[in-house]
């Protein structure tokens, strides 16, 4: 019951990550058009605001010391897991519509099953790679429509599809190869330094436009949407998916970004920020069926015996 209990957890840990993530999407697909703030300085924003929260929590829950050695790899997992993440894909919101920098982040599972499978040793079954496969047929599709479409309001660049299939890369490796690491740290203490480091690392790259920035003429909206950005896709989400890791195993976590092209079409379709095609449609439906092979692989693998995983 415990361990149910556990999982649950997980699962619901991870689903108000990805939640917030669909959102994030939208919101930073309006801050970017508006060309107030470039990629790097919104994202040194969100991991200042992030940093100094999670900083000021840490007073406040029992200290833990960090070896050397472990700061090391912390530092590591915050350019890949933060630094390498969030530049990607704040730069490739402002060249892609949100539906596809969506549908794209579900490159993440195809990355993670693989590696997944070198470091932890998962197997590969052939219902989950026949999952995959379908999942990645159906991205196959939107990035062939996406390219071969002019560039609008809604229609995605190149550049943007290949900054989103980084992301997903990196995200993935991230998942894979820093779990044991993240396991060994309460949460609050993990994620202050990553997010320490991940400010340190930006703060070159964005002062002299952050000090150029006229603040007083920015207007109140997107106050609130860097607040939201800053509180809830940075602070809670990056909160939240720690716990969801240390319950649940990487291919299990990453199919959670399915959620994402499902909420943000939605919102962004009703924004008017999107229009939806046949050929996004079918990509979709091959993206959640490949999904749906790929949890029927899960489930036949939890009934089997220890010995037998």
């Amino acid at each position: 019951m415990g361990e149910n209990r556990q999982k649950w957890i997980g699962h619901l840990a991870i689903f108000g990550v990805y939640l917030i993530f669909a959102i994030n999407v939208i919101i930073c697909k309006d801050i970017t058009n508006s060309r107030l703030i470039s990629p790097m300085g919104l994202f040194f924003l969100r991991s200042l605001g992030a940093a100094l929260l999670f900083w000021l929590i840490s007073l406040f829950t029992p200290r833990e010391k960090v070896p050397l050695h472990d700061l090391f790899s912390i530092f590591g997992a915050s350019m890949l897991g933060l630094f390498a993440t969030q530049y990607t894909f704040l730069n490739a919101i402002s060249l892609a519509t949100p539906i596809d920098v969506a549908l794209l982040a579900c490159f993440t599972p195809i990355f993670t099953m693989f590696i997944a499978a070198i470091v932890l040793k998962e197997p590969i079954t052939l219902k989950k790679a026949g999952g995959v496969a379908i999942s990645f047929m159906g991205v196959t599709l939107l990035i062939l429509n996406t390219t071969q479409a002019p560039t609008t309001l809604a229609h995605s660049h190149p550049s943007g599809i290949i900054l989103m299939i980084l992301n997903a890369l990196f995200f993935a490796l991230y998942l894979g190869i820093f779990r044991p690491l993240i396991n060994r740290y309460h949460t609050i203490t993990f994620m202050k330094w990553m997010f320490l480091f991940s400010t340190l690392a930006a703060f070159p790259l964005s002062f002299k436009e952050l000090s150029s920035i006229n603040y007083m003429l920015v207007p109140t909206n997107y106050w609130l949407e860097l607040g939201f950005l800053i509180f809830f896709a940075t602070f809670v989400a990056y909160f939240l998916l720690p716990i969801g890791q240390k319950r649940l195993r990487p291919t299990v976590l990453s199919l959670y970004t399915y959620e994402q092209p499902l909420i943000a079409a939605i919102i962004s379709i009703y924004l008017g920020m999107d229009v939806i095609s046949i050929q996004k449609i079918i990509a979709v439906v091959a993206i959640i069926s490949g999904m749906i092979l790929v949890n029927k692989s899960r489930a036949a693998a939890n009934n089997l015996t220890p010995t037998q995983k």
